[in-house]
């Protein structure tokens, strides 16, 4: 199983604008070039961060601004504002029809639900304790490795 590239996307789109320079415009089309993927994804993201209350997009110009301090927004804050999770706010989903005549089918659930809850219990919390400053500081420490190499 594989969880979605959206919120990798959130992440990488963030961190280019909290690294982007004044001078050059962040249109999605610019954005979608260093993250690899169609502006449209990105328009989508871009909304789901705006409607999530991290940022505020100016039309025309690419302006892109982030609304709290990097500290203050977590990969949570992000995988909420993208991920979709639906109705149910789980992330694992479970097959609609055991078959209720079998002893598994009928057990399934009892065995696996608080153990896939769990897991996503943790994952969240993990994606809590990361800041969006922490990975900024880690991109600009590749970055400034990457100048000391050339």
């Amino acid at each position: 199983m594989q969880i979605s590239s959206r919120l990798t996307i959130g992440v990488h789109l963030l961190t280019l604008v909290a690294l982007d320079r004044a001078d050059v415009p962040m249109t999605s089309d610019k954005i979608a070039g260093s993250v690899g993927v169609n502006p449209v994804i990105i328009r989508k993201t871009l909304s789901q961060l705006k409607k999530a209350g991290l940022i505020e997009v100016t039309r025309g110009r690419g302006g892109i601004t982030i609304l709290k301090s990097l500290c203050d927004i977590s990969l949570y804050d992000v995988y909420l504002a993208v991920e979709s999770l639906g109705e149910s706010q789980k992330l694992f989903s479970f097959h609609d029809n055991p078959n209720p005549n079998c002893p598994i089918g009928r057990n399934i659930h009892g065995a696996l639900d608080d153990k896939l809850k769990q897991a996503q219990e943790a994952l969240e919390n993990s994606l809590r304790s990361v800041t969006l400053a922490d990975i900024v500081a880690d991109a600009k420490s590749g970055i400034n490795q990457e100048k000391n190499l050339a």
